[in-house]
């Protein structure tokens, strides 16, 4: 929904910064890898149980990873592999944030389940939209995108006490948007609309 909606917005405040990066001899390519080394590193903060720290340390490299295609865009530089670049190094990012999770809370295998069965949804979810935009749809859509598996992920490590009530609500929520992914570009794919 964030990507939908709020994109053009927050490009606004994202592409000054991108072209200040630019300047200074920032590329793309070492904002994508030095924000997955940052998120990793919360990772480990967050199995350690070190949540807050964690919370925070994975936020910086998710707005780091952010502002790669500002940069990317401000030195005309935007290509095919930067973008598999990026959705590759999200992936293991988050990835490295529901392992670190999951370790944490190994204790209670209800939370642990939690954390699976989140992590597989949040896989899927890229993963229909880039087979979608293979196919010739869309593949956008849905009411938990990365954005805001990142938000509720981080409000959810910032309040632990609330942990539970968010891995319920990511579970849910990111299976209802593989759902809503996979029928919205299924309707576009058999009947040709977009």
């Amino acid at each position: 929904m964030i990507e939908l909606r709020v994109r053009k917005r927050v490009d606004r405040l994202v592409n000054p910064v991108g072209r200040a990066l630019a300047r200074i001899g920032v590329t793309p390519t070492w904002l994508t890898l030095i924000g997955l080394a940052v998120t990793l590193s919360g990772a480990v903060l967050v199995a350690r149980e070190h949540f807050i720290a964690g919370a925070l340390v994975a936020a910086l490299g998710s707005a780091l990873d952010g502002l790669d295609g500002s940069v990317a865009r401000a030195r005309g530089s935007a290509s095919r592999s930067g973008a598999l670049l990026d959705s590759v190094a999200d992936r293991i990012g988050e990835t490295g944030m529901w392992a670190g999770l999951a370790f944490a809370l190994s204790d209670s295998d209800r939370l642990s389940l939690l954390c699976v069965l989140s992590l597989g949804a949040s896989l899927l979810v890229s993963y229909v939209r880039g087979k979608a935009e293979s196919l010739g749809a869309d593949g956008r859509g849905g009411i938990m995108g990365r954005a805001e598996r990142v938000i509720l992920m981080t409000f959810g490590l910032l309040f632990i006490e609330y942990v539970e009530i968010m891995l319920w609500a990511m579970a849910v929520l990111t299976w209802l948007t593989v759902l809503q992914r996979f029928y919205i570009s299924w309707r576009q794919l058999e009947h040709g609309s977009p």
